[in-house]
């Protein structure tokens, strides 16, 4: 199944912890498509960064309720899941 990768990786996660683990694990962090599996995303983030990739994790996160409008509109954010996507050593990528 071909699919285009930057249908699979929406983003990347610029927080505190995801540059730490840039500077010291080679570990970086991005939002991918909930539908996704790891070997998608493993093929994804090398056609896009031409890098290799040794492993992926992933996590499945849960959408928060959210209210609106003093209390009166429920709403939901949508479900999303995050890739840890560790590289070989030498190899890096230009995110900023």
């Amino acid at each position: 199944m071909s699919v285009n990768p930057y249908y699979i990786v929406k983003s990347p996660l610029l927080t505190e912890e995801s540059n730490l683990q840039m500077a010291t694990k080679n570990q970086y962090q991005f939002r991918v498509d909930p539908k996704a599996n790891k070997h998608q995303i493993r093929d994804a983030v090398e056609k896009m960064f031409k890098v290799t990739v040794v492993s992926v994790n992933t996590m499945n996160y849960a959408g928060k309720e959210g209210r609106q409008m003093a209390r009166r509109n429920v709403g939901r954010h949508r479900n999303w899941k995050k890739a840890i996507v560790t590289l070989r050593e030498g190899d890096k990528i230009e995110l900023i």
